[in-house]
């Protein structure tokens, strides 16, 4: 059995859950997701508990157990809590700046580059630490937008300078060693 998938997942007050054929619905204060899952996994609720449940002990069904029931509590949380990634812009000259929703970065280039919110994603920019909080409900569209804006620069190992993550740690690397006169 898989431990990820056996273990129930609560449902918060003011979270409503409802599965039609294979289109799960989770509704909650923040807003609302919409997910088409796998056809083999039944997903039940039973006093505010949702448990996903496998038919058979197969390969397949296995690995798509888990992975179901971590796609399902990402909607819970994502609509009651939120999610939320903070990158750090490091380097002198660098710096971005909140332009209505969308984000205008000075990442070092000849010009600057402008990085337009998808939907469902808010941008929050503190100018003196040069971070970006990027917030929403969908766990893999923050992902995907952070990811997409570290690429832009990514950090570089020498200087440490570039777009991170604020829990990342670049490993530095030692530059050309002056060496003696070669006569």
């Amino acid at each position: 059995m898989s431990r990820v998938g056996r273990k129930p997942i609560d449902l918060p007050k003011g979270v409503d859950f409802s599965m039609s054929g294979t289109l799960c619905k989770v509704k909650g204060p923040k807003g609302e997701l919409k997910r088409d899952l796998h056809p083999n996994m039944t997903i039940e609720t039973d006093d505010g508990k949702i448990v996903v449940k496998r038919p058979s002990d197969q390969r397949q069904d296995r690995a798509l157990h888990g992975l179901t029931r971590a796609l399902v509590n990402n909607m819970v949380v994502g609509v009651s809590a939120g999610f939320m990634k903070q990158l750090n812009i490091v380097g002198v000259g660098y710096k971005v700046e909140l332009k209505g929703k969308n984000l205008k970065l000075y990442l070092g280039f000849s010009h600057t580059v402008d990085f337009n919110a998808p939907d469902g994603i808010e941008f929050e920019v503190d100018q003196k630490a040069n971070t970006i909080k990027i917030k929403g409900i969908d766990k893999e569209k923050v992902g995907q937008t952070s990811a997409e804006i570290r690429k832009l620069r990514p950090p570089e190992p020498y200087k440490g300078k570039g777009v991170m993550y604020s829990d990342e740690r670049i490993r530095r690397k030692a530059g050309k060693a002056a060496v003696g006169s070669g006569k």
